[in-house]
């Protein structure tokens, strides 16, 4: 599956229901548009780095973001992870980075926006 596929379609699901509805909760964006965990953190770091989402608390509405510490820095870490090791799976990924798997998801969302990375054979790598 391209990464555009898994986290690019995600993000539009959340960005359409939040146009309609206006802040939510995670848990209601993740019940009404069907998202799994794996596709719902990493189209929040897609949008993320389209400068689309606000997140207060448990809460997402659209709007510049607040989230580039977070996600972005993360980020780093994931791709000079797998500039060093090559390929890894989620699970790998945040055992190596301390972080947690909906971390390292947002993080390769906001990776996969920019075109860096690819998920070939369950495994992450960089393009």
């Amino acid at each position: 599956m391209s990464v555009t596929k898994m986290f690019g379609e995600s993000a539009g699901k959340i960005w359409r229901f939040l146009e309609e509805k206006g802040r939510c909760s995670e848990s209601k964006i993740k019940r009404k548009t069907k998202l799994s965990n794996e596709e719902f953190y990493g189209a929040i770091g897609w949008l993320a780095r389209e400068d689309k989402i606000r997140k207060f608390g448990r809460f997402y509405e659209l709007g510049n973001t607040n989230l580039v510490w977070d996600i972005g820095s993360r980020a780093g870490k994931v791709w000079r992870t797998l500039n060093i090791w090559g390929e890894l799976t989620e699970d790998e990924l945040a055992e190596l980075l301390d972080m947690d798997k909906k971390e390292v998801l947002s993080a390769l969302g906001w990776l996969a926006r920019e075109d860096k990375v690819e998920f070939v054979n369950g495994k992450w790598m960089l393009k």
